[in-house]
C-alpha cells in the first residue's frame, strides 16, 4: 500500500531445501524522489538496504498499477465527521489493543488536559506526509550501521578481506558523489571520524613506527576523496566552511597521519604544496606539518568561478577570439585551443572532483585543456635544452629537476587524467560506449573516440590523449621522494598506471602517439627521464623503459633498443657529485654535494634494471651488434654482482634451449657476464660464490674447450687457489667433461697440462689448502707429481696443520709411497698436542694410523717416530692401544723392496717400546691426580674401571706389579679425606 509519502507492504522469501517460506514486513518513507527511511523485520544491519526493501522498492517501481496509492493520512480523516473519526479510532485500538492502549490513554489524558504541551501546537504530525518545500531532503543512511562496520573493518587490521571492504565504501562515496546524494560526504565524514578514532595511530605514534602499507593506501584514498568533496564544483559555501572546519580539526590532531608516511622527525619540503601557499624558497630546507587532509584544506582557496575555466568546461568548440587581447595569449596554444596554466596536480584534482560529481562532459573538456598545456610546456623545455645541449653535455650532469614528481603524487594527476580519458572510450559487452568504474576484473576493451574540438582540423582521439598523458607523466624527469612511503609509492603507483596501459590494444594510431612520445622524451634533455642527461638522484625510468621497449619492438625496433639502452643507468649509483646546470634556479634540487641518498626502495630498482636487461637480451637473440651494445651497457651500469649473475644465468639459458640449436653470439654474453661475476666478488665474501664457480665452469664448457683453456690460464684473476684446483680443474679434467665436448688426444693433453701447471701455480700460492688437489690433479706426470711432493714437503714445516698432513701422507700411502707418506706423518706428528682428557679427539685415528705406518715399515721406523708420540700425546688411554698394538704382530711386515722382517715380537723392556711405556704409565699417574683433584661421588665407578686399565699397563714390565701397588698405597695416603671412594679403591685392589 503506497500512503501518502509511505510504502508499505510484505515480502516473502521462498522456502529452501532447508528453511521454510519467510515474510517480512516492509515500511519505506520516500520524498522527492528518495528513500528517506526505512524499516524491515528482518533486521538486517548493514549500511545497504536489505533484499526485502530493494524488492519492494523495485515492485513499486515496475508495477505501479498494482500498488494502491492512498492520500496522506492526515488528509483522510480531515474528511471524516465526529462519529466517523471515533469509530475510526476504536477500530484501530482494538485491532491493536495490546501494543497501543498505553499510548492511546496517554494521548488522551494530554488532549483533554488545557496546558499540556499537546496543546500547544496547532495540528498534529501525520508520517505518510511529505516534508515542507524548505526541509532537506537525502537518502537514507543507516548512520550508526555506518561507524559500527568502519569500526570492525579496521579493529581487524586489513586481515579477513577487510581492506577490500574499506574500499568498497569508498567506492560507494564515490557512487554517491556522482548520483550527486548528499549522504556521499556525510559518509565519509563518519568513516573518518573512524579512521581517525582508531587506537593503533596513538601506538603508532608513541612507537615511532609507520602503519602497514594497506592501512597507508586506505589513509590516502580517505585524504583524496576529501579534496574531491572539498572541490565540489556546485557546494554551498556554508556547507563548505563546515567540511573545512572539521578537516582542520582533525588535522590538528597529533595522532593525524602525515601525508608522506612518516611518523619520524620533519622531512625536507619536496611535495611542493598547491600554489596558494607554496611562499616557501625550493631551498628552504624545513617544511610545515602536512597530514593526509592538507592538501583538502589548501583546497579552500579554489573556486571554479574564473570565466575562462567556466568557458572551457562548459563548451566543446571554445576557441581563442579572432582578436586577442594581450592578456588572453597566454590562454590559448598556437591552433587556438585553450589552456588551463594550473598547477598540474591541482589541475587534475579538479578534474577528479568533476568526475567524482556526475560531470564526466566537464572533466573531459578541462583534461583536454590539460593536455594541450603539457605539450606546450613540453615543446618549450625542448628549445630550452637546444640552447643548453652542448654546454650540458660537456659538463655530462645537471641539478635542473622537477621537485614533484606526478607518478607517485598523493592526488594520482596521471591516472585521473587517464581514466578520465579511457572511460569515455570504454565499449560495454553490447559493443556500446559505458561509463563505468573500471573496477570489474575483465580487461576493458576500447575504441576511438575523437576529441570534441572546436578546431576544425584536429583528428585526435581521446583514446591516443589518454596514452599520450600517461607517457609523458611517466617520462617525467623528477628527484626521488624523501622517506620510504613515498618512495614505495612511486613504485606502485608505476606499476598501476602500466597495467592500464597494457590494457591497450596499440592499433596504427596508437602506435604513432607512442613512437612520437618516445621521440620527444630521448629529445626532452634534463627535463625528461629518458633525455640525455639528467639529474643524479632522478627516479630511475627501467620499468617504464621496459614496457616502451616490449610496446616499440615489434613497430621500431631501432627506438626500442635506443629507448631501453638510455634507461639503463642508474646515476646515483654511478657517481657522487653533485655539480651542475645552474642557470635555472626554479627546477633545482639543494643538494649537500657529499651526501649519499637514502633509497629505500634501492633494492627494487635495481631488480627492475636487470629486469630491462634480461628483456633486451631475450630480443636480441641472434644480433650480434645488438648484443654487444647491450652487454656493454650492462658492464657500464648494473653494479650488482648477484644481479649480474642472474642475468649470465638468463643469457645462458635463453642461448641453449633443448628443443633446439645454440646461439653462439649469447652464449658468450653469458660467459663474459660470469666473468664479470668471478671477478665482482674473488675478494668479497659471497654465499653464492661456490654456486658462481660452478656455473661458470658448466658456462665455458657449454662454450667449448678454448673456453675453458682460458679460464684455467688466468685463473687468478677469476678464482681462489681452492676454487681453482677443486673445482675449476677438477671439472675441466674430468670424464664427463671429455665426453660432454668428445674432445681427441691432443685436446686432452692441452687440457691437462693447463691443470697441471694451474695445480702447481696454486700449491705454491696456498699450500695448506691446494697441495693435496694439485697432487690428485698431477698423478698422471711424474714431473709434475714430484713438483707437487716437494711443495707439500716444504710447506709442511710452515703454516699446515696436523689435519692437513696427515690427509695428505693417507693419500700417499694410498698412491704406493709409504715412505713419503711416512716422512709427512712424522712432520704432522710434530704439530699436534693431545692433553691427558682428550681421549676422543678427531686427531686420535690418524695417530693410531701413523704408528701403525711406521711399525709396518720397521723397528728403525717406529724408533724415529714414539718420540714425537711420546712428546706430542698425553692421553693415557690412547698410548696404551699404541704400545698394545705394537707389542702384537712383528714390526717390518710392509714388504718394503730390499728389507726383511725378523718375524720377532718386540719387547715392552727394550727399546724402542720402553719409551713408550714409561710414557704411558707416566701418563696413567699424572691422569689419576688431575681427575681426583675434581672427582664427584658419581663418577667413583668410572674411576675405579679406569684404574683397572692402568694395573694392564702397570704389568707390562717384570716389577710392574711392585710398581702399581706402591702406586695405589701412594692414593690412599694422599687421598685418605675420600673415605668412600678409597673404600672401593681397597675393595679392586687390596
Amino acid at each position: 500500500v503506497s500512503l501518502g509519502f509511505h510504502l508499505s507492504g510484505t515480502v516473502t522469501e521462498p522456502a529452501t531445501t532447508s528453511e521454510p517460506a519467510v515474510t517480512y514486513k516492509v515500511a519505506i518513507s520516500f520524498d522527492r524522489c528518495k528513500i528517506t527511511s526505512v524499516t524491515c523485520g528482518c533486521g538486517n544491519k548493514d549500511i545497504f538496504y536489505c533484499a526485502h526493501v530493494v524488492a519492494l522498492s523495485l515492485y513499486r517501481i515496475r508495477k505501479p498499477d498494482q500498488v494502491k496509492l492512498r492520500l496522506p493520512i492526515s488528509e483522510t480523516l480531515f474528511q471524516m465527521n465526529r462519529d466517523q473519526l471515533q469509530k475510526f479510532i476504536q477500530y484501530l485500538i482494538t485491532a491493536h489493543h495490546t501494543e497501543v492502549l498505553p499510548t492511546a490513554q496517554k494521548l488522551a489524558d494530554e488532549i483533554l488536559s488545557s496546558n499540556s504541551e499537546i496543546n500547544q501546537v496547532n495540528g498534529a504530525p501525520d508520517p505518510t506526509a511529505g516534508a515542507s518545500i524548505d526541509d532537506e531532503n537525502c537518502w537514507h543512511l543507516d548512520e550508526e550501521q555506518v561507524k559500527e562496520q568502519v569500526k570492525l573493518f579496521l579493529s581487524q587490521g586489513g586481515y579477513y578481506g577487510s581492506g577490500k571492504q574499506l574500499n568498497s565504501m569508498f567506492a560507494k562515496v564515490r557512487e554517491m558523489l556522482r548520483m550527486r546524494d548528499t549522504n556521499g560526504a556525510r559518509m565519509l565524514t563518519l568513516i573518518t571520524e573512524q579512521f581517525m578514532a582508531d587506537p593503533r595511530l596513538t601506538l603508532w605514534r608513541q612507537q615511532g613506527t609507520s602503519m602497514t602499507d594497506k592501512c597507508r593506501q586506505l589513509w590516502d584514498e580517505l585524504g583524496a576523496l576529501w579534496v574531491c568533496i572539498i572541490l565540489n564544483p556546485h557546494c554551498k559555501l556554508e556547507e563548505k566552511s563546515c567540511w573545512l572546519q572539521q578537516l582542520q580539526r582533525w588535522s590538528d590532531l597529533d595522532v593525524c597521519p602525515l601525508e608522506d608516511g612518516n611518523y619520524g622527525h620533519e622531512l625536507p619540503n619536496i611535495t611542493n604544496a598547491l600554489p596558494q601557499n607554496a611562499s616557501h624558497s625550493p631551498d628552504s630546507l624545513s617544511r610545515p606539518r602536512r597530514t593526509v587532509f592538507t592538501r583538502a584544506i589548501e583546497g579552500r582557496e579554489l573556486h571554479w568561478q574564473d570565466s575562462h575555466l567556466q568557458r572551457i568546461i562548459s563548451s566543446d568548440i571554445y576557441t581563442a577570439p579572432a582578436c586577442q587581447q594581450e592578456s588572453e595569449r597566454l590562454l590559448f596554444n598556437s591552433q587556438g585551443q585553450p589552456l588551463w596554466l594550473e598547477h598540474v596536480p591541482t589541475a587534475c584534482a579538479r578534474v577528479d572532483a568533476l568526475r567524482s560529481h556526475g560531470y564526466p562532459k566537464e572533466a573531459l573538456r578541462l583534461t583536454v585543456a590539460i593536455i594541450n598545456t603539457l605539450r606546450l610546456q613540453q615543446q618549450r623545455q625542448l628549445e630550452i635544452y637546444k640552447h643548453q645541449k652542448k654546454e650540458l653535455l660537456q659538463r655530462g650532469t645537471t641539478t635542473i629537476t622537477n621537485l614533484e614528481g606526478w607518478v607517485g603524487h598523493p592526488l594520482d594527476p596521471i591516472g585521473c587524467l587517464f581514466l578520465t580519458l579511457t572511460e569515455a572510450c570504454r565499449l560495454n559487452d553490447d559493443g556500446y560506449l559505458e561509463v563505468s568504474d573500471m573496477n570489474e576484473s575483465r580487461p576493458p576493451v576500447y575504441q576511438h573516440v575523437p576529441v570534441a574540438t572546436g578546431c576544425p582540423n584536429s583528428h585526435e582521439s581521446y583514446l591516443s590523449l589518454a596514452l599520450e598523458v600517461a607517457l609523458m607523466g611517466m617520462g617525467q624527469q623528477r628527484v626521488m621522494p624523501e622517506g620510504l612511503y613515498a618512495q614505495d609509492k612511486v613504485c606502485r603507483n608505476e606499476e598501476q598506471l602500466l597495467s592500464r596501459l597494457q590494457e591497450l590494444q596499440l592499433d596504427d594510431e596508437l602506435v604513432k602517439t607512442l613512437q612520437k612520445q618516445c621521440i620527444l622524451l630521448l629529445e626532452g634533455g634534463p627535463f625528461s627521464g629518458l633525455g640525455e642527461v639528467i639529474h643524479r638522484e632522478s627516479v630511475p625510468m627501467h620499468t617504464f623503459a621496459k614496457y616502451l621497449f616490449s610496446a616499440l619492438l615489434p613497430h621500431d625496433p631501432d627506438l626500442s633498443y635506443k629507448l631501453a639502452l638510455r634507461a639503463m643507468r642508474l646515476p646515483v649509483l654511478e657517481s657522487s657529485t653533485s655539480t651542475g646546470d645552474t642557470s635555472h634556479p626554479h627546477h633545482m634540487v639543494s643538494v649537500v654535494p657529499s651526501r649519499y641518498p637514502r633509497w629505500f626502495t634501492l633494492g627494487h630498482l635495481e631488480s627492475q634494471q636487470c629486469e630491462l636487461a634480461s628483456t633486451m637480451l631475450t630480443a636480441a637473440k641472434g644480433d650480434a651488434l645488438r648484443l654487444r651494445t647491450i652487454l656493454d651497457a650492462i658492464q657500464k651500469h648494473i653494479h650488482s654482482s648477484s644481479l649480474i649473475f642472474k642475468l649470465a644465468q638468463d643469457a645462458f639459458k635463453i642461448a641453449t634451449p633443448t628443443d633446439s640449436s645454440t646461439d653462439s653470439t649469447l652464449l658468450n654474453v653469458a660467459l663474459e657476464l660470469g666473468l664479470q661475476v668471478m671477478r665482482m666478488t674473488l675478494s668479497t665474501l659471497n654465499w653464492r660464490r661456490r654456486e658462481m664457480v660452478r656455473w661458470l665452469v658448466t658456462c665455458a664448457t657449454e662454450v667449448g674447450v678454448r673456453a675453458l683453456v682460458s679460464i684455467l690460464q688466468s685463473w687468478y684473476t677469476l678464482f681462489t687457489p681452492t676454487e681453482a684446483t677443486s673445482i675449476v680443474a677438477a671439472t675441466a679434467v674430468s670424464h664427463t667433461t671429455i665426453l660432454r665436448l668428445s674432445l681427441d688426444y691432443p685436446q686432452r693433453e692441452e687440457l691437462a697440462s693447463c691443470a697441471r701447471t694451474l695445480a702447481l701455480q696454486c700449491a705454491m700460492k696456498d699450500p695448506q689448502s691446494c697441495a693435496l688437489s694439485a697432487l690428485t690433479l698431477c698423478e698422471k706426470d711424474h714431473i709434475a707429481f714430484e713438483a707437487a711432493y716437494q711443495i707439500a714437503i716444504d710447506a709442511a714445516t710452515g703454516g699446515m696443520t696436523h689435519s692437513q698432513l696427515f690427509t695428505i701422507a693417507r693419500y700417499m700411502e694410498l698412491r704406493g709411497y709409504p715412505l713419503r707418506a711416512f716422512k709427512l706423518a712424522s712432520l704432522a706428528m710434530s704439530h699436534l698436542n693431545l692433553a691427558y682428557n682428550q681421549d676422543t679427539h678427531p686427531a686420535i685415528n690418524d695417530v693410531l694410523w701413523a704408528c701403525a705406518l711406521s711399525h709396518s715399515l720397521g723397528k728403525n721406523e717406529l724408533a724415529a717416530l714414539i718420540p714425537l708420540v711420546v712428546k706430542s700425546v698425553h692421553c693415557a688411554t690412547v698410548l696404551s692401544d699404541i704400545l698394545r698394538r705394537c707389542t702384537v704382530t712383528a714390526p717390518g711386515l710392509a714388504g718394503i723392496p730390499g728389507r726383511r722382517s725378523s718375524g720377532k715380537l718386540m719387547s715392552t723392556d727394550k727399546a724402542p717400546l720402553r719409551q713408550l711405556l714409561d710414557a704411558t704409565i707416566n701418563a696413567y699417574i699424572n691422569t689419576t691426580h688431575s681427575r681426583l683433584t675434581h672427582i664427584s661421588p658419581r663418577h667413583y665407578g668410572e674411576f675405579i674401571e679406569f684404574l683397572s686399565k692402568a694395573r694392564e699397563t702397570f704389568l707390562l714390565p717384570q716389577d710392574g706389579h711392585l710398581q702399581f701397588a706402591q702406586f695405589i698405597d701412594n692414593l690412599k695416603q694422599i687421598y685418605k679425606g675420600k673415605k668412600k671412594l678409597m673404600l672401593l679403591v681397597r675393595e679392586r685392589f687390596g
